[in-house]
C-alpha cells in the first residue's frame, strides 16, 4: 500500500475537532511519546504529568506512515498504524499527538524514521525480511514525510 503526502490530513482534522471540542471542560491531556527501535510507547500521564496512568504500545514494524506536516496545526505528529483484528484482517488507524512546537513534531518524525531503519535492518538480518526483496523499495515505504 502506497501512502501519499497528505493522507493523514483528513483523519487529523477529525481528531483535532474532537480534541478542541473536549477542551472546554477538560484540562489538556498529558502524554509522553517514546520512540524506540521496535516499539513506540504513548504514556498517558496523570493530571500532574508525573506518573504513567496508562500506556499504549505500537509495534514499529506495523507503522505504515508518519508525518509532521498538517495544515490544521504544524505542531501535530501523526502516524498510520496497521491494527490486526481477531480474524487476522487488518485496518489502518490514524493516531496523532499535539507537540509543544513544530520543531518537536519534526523531531518525532525524524526519530520515527530512525526507528524504522533500525527495525528494518534488524528484521532483514534476522531473516524475517527476504534478502531478495529490494531494500530500496522497502526503505522508501518506511521513510517518513516530515515536511
Amino acid at each position: 500500500m502506497q501512502f501519499l503526502s497528505g493522507c493523514t490530513e483528513k483523519p487529523v482534522i477529525e481528531l483535532w475537532k474532537k480534541h478542541t471540542l473536549s477542551r472546554e471542560d477538560v484540562t489538556p491531556a498529558n502524554a509522553l511519546l517514546e520512540i524506540r527501535p521496535f516499539q513506540v510507547w504513548l504514556h498517558h500521564l496523570d493530571h500532574k504529568g508525573e506518573a504513567t496512568v496508562h500506556m499504549d504500545t505500537f509495534q514499529v514494524a506495523r507503522i505504515a506512515y508518519c508525518t509532521a506536516d498538517h495544515h490544521v496545526s504544524p505542531n501535530i505528529f501523526a502516524w498510520v498504524y496497521r491494527e490486526i483484528n481477531d480474524d487476522l484482517s487488518y485496518q489502518m488507524d490514524c493516531h496523532a499527538v499535539e507537540c509543544e512546537s513544530k520543531l518537536e513534531a519534526k523531531k518525532l518524525a525524524h526519530a520515527m524514521m530512525e526507528a524504522f531503519k533500525k527495525t528494518f535492518h534488524s528484521m532483514k538480518s534476522d531473516g524475517r525480511i527476504h534478502r531478495d526483496s529490494s531494500s530500496e523499495e522497502v526503505s522508501q515505504e518506511l521513510e517518513s514525510d516530515d515536511g
